[in-house]
């Protein structure tokens, strides 16, 4: 039978991909599970979601946080397979410019209250997960090297992901400020 606990991390510490061993508060082992996060919250975003181009690039980015989760579970430099790319940088760049487009262009930088629709608010969701994970992957770049490409990729995904919300709002509520 085959068993999903294996006892070895009853004392704080899990294993990498590569075998290493490291406390389960870490800030890698932070990074990676908050990439997860993202994951999941994309998951459950895609279940509101009834526009099947968007459907197929929130499954691409799916499959393409496990190269990054399996990246920064990784000590050793190259011992990961599949990492993303500047190409994937540049998919999500054209993803981003392509959503945009679509919207009225004076009204893509002003405030909005979030979350028009369960779709549009899950996405969001997502958006601000994917900033953390950014901030964590940062803070695990001043204690060990991380991947410039990588450090993209989340930059460029939580812009994608806010350009996807956005466009996928019914109704925007604006946020006027006082002067």
């Amino acid at each position: 039978m085959l068993k999903i606990y294996t006892r070895t991390g009853d004392s704080g510490e899990t294993s990498l991909y590569d075998g290493a061993r490291v406390p389960k508060d870490s800030i890698r082992v932070e990074s990676y599970g908050t990439i997860d996060e993202l994951n999941s919250t994309l998951g459950l975003a895609r279940q509101y979601c009834k526009d099947e181009e968007i459907v197929e690039i929130l499954l691409k980015i799916q499959r393409s946080l496990f190269n990054v989760a399996g990246e920064l579970a990784t000590t050793v430099g190259d011992s990961f397979p599949e990492k993303v790319t500047d190409s994937d940088v540049k998919w999500l760049e054209d993803t981003i410019d392509k959503y945009l487009d679509l919207m009225n262009r004076n009204e893509v930088f002003q405030f909005i209250i979030p979350g028009s629709n369960l779709f549009s608010a899950a996405l969001h969701v997502s958006r601000t997960v994917c900033r953390r994970a950014e901030r964590r992957i940062l803070s695990l770049n001043e204690d060990a090297q991380v991947r410039s490409s990588l450090i993209k990729y989340i930059n460029r995904l939580s812009d994608a992901l806010y350009a996807m919300a956005r466009y996928s709002e019914t109704e925007l509520i604006r946020v006027e400020f006082k002067k």
